[in-house]
């Protein structure tokens, strides 16, 4: 029941708004990184519930061949916990660049 409704969310919120940021980078709008965080952050969180649910239920839905269990359950689906913590870090290094540029102090021409 967990993935389903997991999956509705990914399909019905985080793909459009995915395909949304990606425009957002190739129109280079301001709002670019906010929208990385926010798709990264929701991607995360679903993996780590998806993670979390496994484990509570004692791994009982996944196959307990080692092969299987490390290289699919946990390799595979492991791609979708660091592809969205280097995009939260990356994010959050141009966020900060920005509010540091935003915060120097300006120089008044005389």
């Amino acid at each position: 029941d967990f993935t389903v409704a997991m999956e509705s969310v990914t399909a019905w919120a985080w793909g459009p708004l995915s395909f949304l940021t990606f425009v957002a980078f190739l129109r280079r709008h301001p709002a670019r990184f906010v929208l990385q965080l926010v798709v990264s952050l929701g991607q995360l969180y679903g993996d780590i519930l998806y993670f979390a649910t496994e484990a509570q239920a004692g791994w009982s839905h996944s196959d307990p061949r080692p092969l299987y269990f490390w290289v699919y359950f946990v390799g595979l689906n492991g791609i979708w916990v660091l592809v969205p913590s280097a995009l939260i870090l990356d994010a959050g290094r141009h966020l900060a660049a920005a509010q540091r540029a935003l915060d120097s102090p300006r120089h008044k021409a005389h």
